[in-house]
């Protein structure tokens, strides 16, 4: 397939962006306390205008420190923060690319409960989002004109550092959504109401924008059209607003669905497809005249597709972007198979910010955020580097040292690669991964990397010996618990399932663990298979390893399929009949399953490995499960970690 069309250049306002693919605006979770970038990001941005991307939009950063209520993504009422930006902003038009700044006057209700200091302020006294007992500061008149005069410092900031356009973060329930929504704007005054009275707040905004920056920079409004909950604001609600805002002086819009009560659609995990905010796009094109972008789990394919139906203008990319930089050049050198594919996991990017709040990653590019510390450079001293197993961990080891130039040779046991992650990718919300695995085939068979399959090592080869490094990923094998009957010809393991789907005899199963694996299977095997799926699950929750943001999508979609899901309740015993459970008041309860599915979880398989690192332990470095239990990201990283310090 030709991807002409997403280089064509197209223009909003006075601004010509050389091609149709934009990076979606993210935030890091990287600046300084003062408000000031910090040097990773700027290289972090400057790399993916390198590899191609038309125009870069970054993250929101807020008007001062007290609304952003500790979100580190820069401030925007100093001078002292031109510098850094000032660098972003040269680092990124060296390449080409357009870069946007994207302007927030905060979260309001959304603020996380962990930084609130005073409570957020909101268009009304409404509950905060994650502590519905705090109640909002409804804003008052001399507070919205007071903000009104920080956008304008801010847009004379923006200006002045060169950027090319300013983007309004009015996205995702934040405090400009709060003001344009009904379910939240419980106003009486002029700002609350009428359609045309939740728009103002908005229209301040663009007017206070416009006076300073005039016609030089266009600028864009980033809304969600569709809430997808009661009471939210609807497309219809939504197309209003379009209108009164492109009337307002808006230059384009930056379209797609969701909001914080609906979260799983601000952070897209793989159970909600391709293209799946895509809807939004048609109608709003019948009723604006402007430019569009949109965003939402976009791939080469389906931004194209976007592009030649005509609903929208511009494809954004954000996870896409972080996993392969390198994507707009790959596809305009006729190099598609080099893209490295996006799990769309949300374990690193979005999961490091939420759950460790720390800065933004990437399961599949350990060199996300790290461009210059963790670049790959070229070996003077090449060593012939012997990697063990072929899951994700050995096969990125192998990779990456191959670039570094290094001889690298691969043993894998089975008849291909992949391990674990290669199996268990049958399901259609699962295609990523087996994208992922068929990346890694391609780029070890262009390196020409000398893969062995169906070699098992025992540690006693000669290459072992000869060899100036051992990378050793054996990964790991399922737990069999001691469990009466878990033996028997009707239970099988849930990587059997993946491996060989005729092996799942009858209609009525029942899987013993719900973790990740457990509840992906049953998903599948619901969703795909047709199915009649019970999870049984020890513990007083399924799914504690699952991201949260997913478990929104997961659990919904598990419901959808009639899964029946039940906790704290263990497995007695199994038969050719069923199976034997006791439940959390200690009475047992009887199942009955036409086959069994075991998965019970996965422990590492250090046979080999044990004996290597005895016989060899000064060159040896054990990687992935071997080395620890985790999922793909880590792996990935363990490989890379291993091949670059060589």
């Amino acid at each position: 397939m030709g991807y002409e069309k997403l280089f064509t250049p197209f223009k909003v306002g006075n601004m010509e962006v050389k091609n149709r693919i934009g990076m979606s605006p993210m935030g890091t979770n990287s600046s300084f306390t003062n408000g000031r970038k910090d040097a990773q990001e700027i290289d972090y941005f400057i790399e993916r205008a390198k590899g191609g991307a038309g125009i870069i939009f970054m993250g929101c950063q807020m008007l001062n420190e007290k609304i952003a209520q500790g979100s580190m993504e820069g401030y925007l009422d100093t001078y002292t923060v031109l510098p850094s930006l000032t660098s972003v902003c040269d680092g990124v038009h060296r390449y080409g690319a357009k870069i946007v700044c994207q302007i927030s006057p905060g979260t309001g209700r959304n603020a996380f409960p962990d930084t609130f200091g005073n409570p957020p302020i909101s268009s009304s006294e409404t509950p905060s989002v994650f502590n519905p007992e705090i109640k909002c500061h409804a804003m008052t008149k001399e507070e919205i004109a007071q903000m009104m005069e920080g956008f304008k410092f801010a847009a004379g900031l923006a200006q002045d550092a060169g950027y090319d356009a300013i983007e309004i973060h009015a996205h995702a329930g934040y405090l400009i959504d709060q003001f344009m929504s009904p379910v939240w704007n419980l106003r009486t005054d002029e700002y609350g109401g009428s359609p045309e009275n939740c728009a103002r707040f908005p229209k301040e905004i663009i007017q206070a924008i416009k006076s300073v920056v005039g016609d030089t920079m266009p600028v864009i409004f980033r809304i969600s059209l569709d809430h997808r909950f009661p009471g939210g604001r609807t497309m219809d609600d939504s197309l209003k607003l379009l209108k009164i805002l492109e009337e307002a002086g808006v230059d384009a819009f930056d379209i797609d669905a969701g909001c914080y009560e609906t979260l799983d659609y601000i952070f897209p995990p793989s159970y909600l497809g391709e293209s799946c905010m895509s809807y939004v796009c048609e109608e709003a094109r019948k009723t604006v005249q402007v430019p569009l972008f949109t965003a939402g789990t976009l791939a080469p394919d389906s931004a194209l597709a976007l592009i030649e139906s005509g609903v929208v203008d511009f494809t954004n990319m954000g996870r896409a972007l972080i996993a392969d930089p390198e994507l707009p050049n790959k596809l305009m050198e006729g190099r598609p198979e080099d893209i490295r594919p996006c799990l769309r996991c949300n374990e690193y990017c979005i999961g490091r910010i939420w759950n460790k709040h720390t800065k933004l990653g990437c399961a599949v590019n350990p060199q996300a955020m790290e461009e210059v510390r963790f670049a790959v450079q070229k070996t003077d001293q090449p060593k012939n580097v012997v990697v063990i197993g072929g899951g994700p961990a050995g096969m990125e080891a192998a990779r990456v040292a191959a670039i570094e130039g290094h001889h690298v040779t691969l043993f894998e046991k089975s008849d291909h690669l992949g391990g674990v992650m290669g199996d268990i990718c049958t399901a259609s919300f699962k295609q990523n991964i087996k994208k992922l695995t068929t990346w890694y085939k391609v780029q070890l068979k262009k390196l020409n990397v000398d893969v062995h399959l169906n070699t098992e090592i025992t540690g006693e080869e000669e290459i072992l010996a000869s060899c100036d490094k051992i990378i050793a990923g054996c990964g790991a094998k399922p737990v069999i618990p001691p469990i009466p009957g878990i033996d028997g010809e009707n239970v099988i393991s849930i990587l059997d399932v993946h491996r060989n789907p005729s092996l799942l005899k009858g209609e009525q199963i029942v899987v013993c663990g719900g973790g990740a694996s457990g509840l992906d299977g049953a998903l599948e095997m619901a969703s795909e298979m047709g199915k009649k799926v019970t999870v049984v699950e020890m513990l007083p929750q399924c799914g504690k390893d699952v991201f949260f943001i997913n478990q929104i999508t997961l659990f919904r979609k598990l419901a959808e399929s009639n899964v029946t899901l039940m906790t704290s309740t263990k497995v007695i015993a199994m038969d050719d009949k069923g199976l034997t459970v006791e439940c959390e008041d200690g009475a047992q309860k009887r199942l009955e399953a036409d086959t069994i599915v075991s998965a019970f979880g996965m422990r590492p398989d250090l046979t080999v490995v044990d004996k290597i690192k005895e016989k060899y332990h000064i060159k040896t470095r054990v990687i992935g499960d071997s080395s620890r239990l985790g999922k793909i990201g880590e792996a990935v990283r363990d490989g890379f970690y291993a091949a670059t310090s060589l």
